[in-house]
C-alpha cells in the first residue's frame, strides 16, 4: 500500500509532493520557450497568467494583457473637454439617453383613452427618474 502512495501523481490544481520536487531537474529553455514553461519547470496552461503548480506570474507578452473596453478611446477626449472623469461622462450620456426616451414616449405612443394617457405619463416619469438618477450619479463621480 505504501508503494502506491509513493507512485500517486498529483492533480493539476494541487502542488506536487515535496519528494517529487527534489527529483525534477530544473528545465533550461531558450528565450522563446520561456513563455511556455514556468521557472519551476511546469508548462503553463493555454492562455493562463499564472502557473498552476507554483502560482508564479507568467512573464512575457501573454502576461501583459489588459482589459480594453470598446469605445473608451472616444470617451477620453470628451471627458477631458468637459473636465469630468470617464464614469461621470458615461453617467451624463446615460442621462441624456433617458431624457430622449422620455421625449420619445410621447411621440411613439398615442393616448386614446384616459388609461392610455396615464400609462404614457407613468412611462415618462420612469424615464425622467432614470435621467435624474444618472445625472446625480454623474455628479457624485466628478473629480
Amino acid at each position: 500500500m505504501a508503494e502506491a502512495a509513493d507512485q500517486a501523481q498529483h492533480e493539476f490544481w494541487r502542488p506536487p509532493a515535496q519528494g517529487a520536487a527534489s527529483i525534477v531537474a530544473p528545465v533550461t529553455a531558450s528565450a522563446s520557450d520561456r513563455s511556455s514553461t514556468c521557472r519551476c519547470g511546469t508548462e503553463y496552461l493555454v492562455s493562463s497568467l499564472y502557473c498552476h503548480a507554483c502560482g508564479a506570474r507568467r512573464s512575457g507578452p501573454q502576461a501583459s494583457r489588459t482589459l480594453e473596453i470598446p469605445g473608451l478611446s472616444e470617451l477620453k477626449p470628451l471627458a477631458e473637454r468637459l473636465g469630468l472623469t470617464i464614469p461621470a461622462v458615461v453617467a451624463f450620456l446615460a442621462g441624456i439617453v433617458c431624457v430622449a426616451g422620455a421625449l420619445l414616449v410621447g411621440i411613439v405612443f398615442t393616448a386614446r383613452t384616459a388609461l392610455d394617457w396615464q400609462a404614457i405619463q407613468m412611462w415618462r416619469i420612469e424615464w425622467l427618474l432614470a435621467a435624474i438618477a444618472a445625472f446625480v450619479g454623474g455628479c457624485l463621480l466628478k473629480k
